[in-house]
């Protein structure tokens, strides 16, 4: 195998082949990429658990009656819902739902105090955002409690003698109507899966190049800069997205996760990310002499990103410190993205904003890797 600096491509070529040899030659390095994303998707997706609070809740009041002011302020009292907007129009409450900006919407109808006191009974409607089934579950029951307090009280004061005035209610679960959690978390366990792939193995080969001594043998050959940092990072790439493939089929027919948006802008928007990942990890290499040492820092980074990615805990759940912390965490976008294509049908105009930030960052961290290798001895 020659490696001649006037051909770039058949240079790149060579140095593929070489990464792949190696990986393959090493067969702890090659269970830990075949196997150890699997179990990580199929014991994080029965044994992840969360919960919630600060539900963002919208109100569509058409009726603005004493009694929907009542039941109103009951929710604002609440320490589980934060209301976010009030309108007079049923569409503002679907603009909300669908802009992400509210999960859930309470509209009262026009008549509602109206039907209380005369009738004894007034119909309210709920619709909320259930791609997280667990956690739109819990925001049911904490409504439920609500409404049941309330129609308890209306109860005591008997305004109809026969019948005690009560709401009734109309729930409609959108996205996730089944309200399955796991529907929820395979989606954000699929980051992990390539994150592990892209981000750690990709800086301990580079580390582990420079530990045996190999790193020293490219460094006299004619390869640029680029070409090396390009020839590290395309198998792993590939491999990550071979692991991706294998996640997402079980994510569909073990799992039984519904696939609402486009298969290919989800893999577009994969390779995006691991462009992120992979320029963090052959950053970390390059600033790194042994692999314990990119295994610590790797390490030490990536677990901040999982923990505020909004994976395990709701990110409007955090601090408002930690929540400004996630605008820089490439996994919290990715994962957000990921939900929102797989589960809602979301589409390249819906997610351009996120899209255009990954993009950004994997510019920055590749440029970055490229800038601070070093064709040096060490």
């Amino acid at each position: 195998m020659s490696i001649d600096g006037r051909y770039p491509m058949r240079t790149i070529r060579f140095i593929i082949q070489k990464e792949f040899l190696q990986i393959f030659r090493n067969r702890l390095m090659l269970a830990f990429i075949l196997l150890a994303p699997v179990i990580q998707l199929v014991i994080l997706a029965y044994a992840a658990t969360f919960e919630i609070r600060n539900i963002d809740l919208f109100v569509v009041d058409q009726d603005k009656s004493p009694e929907s002011r009542a039941l109103i302020d009951r929710f604002s009292a609440s320490e589980n819902f934060r209301i976010i907007g009030y309108s007079d129009v049923e569409s503002a409450g679907d603009h909300a739902l669908l802009s992400n900006d509210a999960v859930m919407i309470l509209n009262l109808p026009p008549h509602t105090g109206r039907n209380l006191v005369r009738d004894g009974r007034a119909p309210v409607s709920l619709r909320l955002d259930a791609v997280d089934g667990f956690s739109a579950n819990i925001a049911s029951q904490y409504f439920l409690q609500i409404i049941q307090s309330h129609n308890e009280e209306l109860g005591s004061m008997q305004w109809k003698a026969d019948s005690p005035a009560h709401i009734g209610i109309t729930v409609s679960r959108w996205y996730n109507p089944e309200l399955n959690y796991q529907s929820y978390m395979v989606p954000g366990i699929l980051v992990l899966l390539i994150t592990v792939i892209g981000g750690f193995l990709s800086g301990m080969n580079v580390v582990r190049e420079k530990e045996i001594g190999t790193i020293e043998q490219l460094n006299v050959t004619p390869i640029s800069k680029t070409q090396f940092i390009i020839g590290k990072l395309t198998p792993f790439m590939i491999l990550a997205l071979v692991m991706f493939s294998f996640g997402l089929l079980l994510a569909r027919f073990w799992f039984e996760v519904p696939f609402e948006g486009s298969l290919g802008l989800i893999y577009l928007i994969a390779a995006t990310y691991l462009l992120v990942v992979l320029g963090l990890g052959l950053l970390v290499s390059t600033i790194t002499h042994t692999q314990q040492q990119a295994i610590f820092i790797t390490w030490f980074v990536f677990v901040i990103f999982i923990l505020l990615s909004g994976l395990f805990t709701p990110i409007d759940s955090m601090p408002d410190w930690a929540q400004y912390l996630t605008w820089a965490n490439p996994i919290a976008w990715f994962i957000d993205i990921i939900r929102r294509v797989m589960l809602t049908g979301a589409d390249l105009r819906d997610i351009w904003v996120s899209y255009f930030v990954l993009m950004t960052y994997g510019i920055l961290l590749i440029g970055a890797a490229i800038a601070r290798y070093r064709k040096s001895a060490a």
